[in-house]
């Protein structure tokens, strides 16, 4: 799971829907892969400010701390809220990773890892970050 720094999620457009998003994620140069992201409150931890928290469907093999990660959201899973437990939380959270796989297995989807987006040349810095 990665985090956004508090400056690039209040870039962030002000009306998009808190909730569950899914789409493709890309850390540095590397490969693209599935992700999910969370964007809002946080209720079941009392967050008091927005965040945007992005789990990538890959296990890497080592941290990426400082790397730039580029995100596409594609599509919408559910609005955010509240649970019961951590075990109803955790529930949850594996039901979007599996909805997201599915979603991002359609070529309308799939097209997008192939963006441009995430080609960037080497050492090109984007929106100033």
């Amino acid at each position: 799971t990665a985090n956004f720094s508090e400056q690039v999620v209040e870039s962030f457009p002000s009306d998009i829907p808190t909730g569950i998003y899914y789409g493709w994620a890309c850390v540095g140069n590397g490969d693209v892969h599935k992700m999910v992201v969370s964007i809002g409150w946080n209720p079941f931890y009392k967050n008091i400010k927005k965040s945007v928290e992005t789990h990538i469907i890959h296990t890497f093999k080592e941290d990426f701390y400082g790397e730039i990660l580029s995100i596409v959201i594609t599509g919408y899973i559910r609005p955010e809220k509240n649970f019961d437990s951590l075990d109803a939380l955790i529930s949850a959270i594996q039901e979007d990773i599996e909805e997201a796989k599915r979603q991002l297995d359609l070529p309308e989807h799939l097209k997008l890892k192939e963006d441009n987006f995430f080609h960037l040349p080497e050492g090109k810095i984007v929106n100033n970050h």
